[in-house]
């Protein structure tokens, strides 16, 4: 996980409807950044349905969510569509920034190792430093717990 005071690494990437983002873009806002491993699986189905009915509370405190994982666009717009999500939904393909932010790592289930991406959530300054820094998050609690932090 990357260090609290730390800048949080420039980034661009394609969103659920092919256009690009860059974390520059956003500049002046808070950003809720988080990692999750996949679409359509329960865990981040919860956390991302949490950020979507909490989210007119972020934009009112001026903040912007945006998630990433290593599906693709295509995957992002059926999870969107599925779920009426309102927030950016980010691709990341090629593992690029997943591995700049440092959440791709060894995980255990039922006892097999495989890499992947460990859930976590960062927040962002207007300035693009690292204010908090979340890992291992309950999938579940998570956007309640952001809204919290801003």
């Amino acid at each position: 996980m990357l260090e609290i005071g730390a800048k949080a690494p420039e980034f661009t990437l394609p969103d659920q409807n092919g256009e690009t983002h860059s974390l520059s873009d956003y500049k002046g806002k808070k950003v809720i950044l988080y990692f999750y491993p996949r679409d359509n699986t329960a865990g981040c189905t919860k956390q991302a349905c949490a950020f979507g009915e909490l989210y007119p509370q972020f934009l009112e405190k001026g903040a912007v969510v945006l998630g990433v994982s290593k599906d693709s666009v295509a995957s992002h717009k059926r999870f969107e569509e599925k779920y009426g999500l309102p927030f950016t939904l980010l691709s990341d393909v090629e593992k690029e920034v997943i591995q700049a932010y440092d959440v791709w790592k060894e995980k255990k289930l039922y006892g097999k190792v495989s890499m992947g991406v460990v859930r976590t959530t960062y927040l962002i300054d207007e300035d693009g430093v690292i204010i908090k820094a979340f890992g291992k998050v309950k999938a579940a609690d998570n956007a309640a717990q952001m809204l919290g932090e801003i």
